[in-house]
């Protein structure tokens, strides 16, 4: 498969806490990130859904979103996603109708069925929510009726959502949301930044399956990435230790905020070898624009995504800003092979 020329490109931003921050300086942050985001041509800046987790300030979606379009002036910002058991899809389309209203063509609405934290968590957050899981695609069809100028004689109504243009995505990370959007007509986005073995399956039911719809004529994908880019491949080694120290603690069930980049020790190396973090992290980019451009293309050229989003750990601000230049500069590059 070849490259196609133009690949868009978009950031998953988990507004994640290093070690001494708080809250409010990540989000002030993740703003800077978008404006300059918004400056290397991504096009969205999507805010994921997480709950629990010390680590991950991004819990209010929705609140996150409004603080990241009200600073933008261009760049779509959205929900990656909204974990929709967690929610009442009624709600949801009242919230986004609203954003859609503020923000007129910039909103995006993606929506998982993952809760975004532990069974007891999710539990707390919506004791029903087993009963939301099961009836997803039917929820999701809420969401899209209540959207739906055609609603305005349901008795059930959004009134402020009907007729907003605030495009539904689908994301997962299993091949059962790959089937909910084919058949729904619905663009599709997949987890492989942290859960990539079902990655292509998935991009290969959705294809094969896919019906067009009133909001979609033709299959449209997206895939995550990690990246880290530096300097040197080096560099860009020392700076992924502590996102390899991330990793370590959701795989041991010790989440940590993110810690300061250390000198890749042999014992460091030697955990991006376990194959549970190599199942995890099979598509991380890491080292030099050079070396992860050939990363990034190679991944583009088998999946034959049309958009690549990146999600990036890192300790220090200034250094994940360079890293997210450093990418718009390489996606410029393979637009032009």
């Amino acid at each position: 498969m070849t490259l196609k020329k133009k690949v868009k490109y978009s950031i998953l931003e988990l507004a994640a806490v290093p070690a001494g921050r708080e809250p409010r300086d990540v989000f002030k942050n993740s703003l800077e990130l978008a404006r300059k985001a918004e400056e290397w041509g991504y096009t969205r800046f999507w805010l994921a859904e997480y709950h629990n987790m010390i680590s991950i300030a991004s819990v209010a979606t929705v609140v996150l979103i409004t603080h990241i379009a009200g600073g933008t002036k261009s760049i779509r910002v959205g929900s990656g996603g909204i974990m929709l058991p967690n929610h009442s899809p009624l709600i949801v389309a009242e919230q986004f109708g609203t954003l859609g209203a503020l923000f007129p063509g910039r909103i995006d609405l993606g929506l998982g069925r993952a809760p975004g934290t532990d069974q007891e968590t999710a539990r707390a957050i919506r004791a029903d929510r087993m009963v939301s899981v099961f009836r997803f695609p039917e929820e999701v069809a809420d969401i899209l009726r209540y959207f739906s100028p055609d609603n305005s004689d349901s008795p059930v109504r959004a009134p402020v959502a009907e007729g907003v243009d605030v495009p539904v995505y689908i994301l997962g990370s299993s091949t059962d949301s790959a089937i909910v959007a084919a058949k729904m007509g619905l663009p599709y986005a997949f987890a492989s930044h942290f859960a990539p073995a079902q990655l292509f399956e998935a991009l290969s039911i959705y294809y094969n399956n896919f019906q067009p719809s009133p909001y979609l004529s033709e299959p449209y994908t997206i895939a995550g990435a990690n990246v880290v880019i530096a300097d040197t491949d080096h560099e860009g080694e020392r700076i992924s230790t502590s996102l390899i120290r991330m990793a370590l603690g959701v795989l041991t069930n010790k989440i940590d905020y993110i810690r300061p980049p250390e000198d890749p020790t042999p014992e460091l190396m030697a955990l991006k070898e376990n194959p549970a973090f190599e199942r995890m992290f099979r598509y991380a980019f890491i080292g030099s624009p050079e070396t992860v451009k050939e990363k990034t293309k190679q991944f583009l050229e088998e999946t034959g995504v049309d958009e690549i989003m990146v999600v990036s750990h890192f300790y220090d601000h200034r250094q994940r800003l360079r890293s997210y230049e450093y990418f718009a500069k390489v996606m410029a590059e393979l637009s032009l092979i």
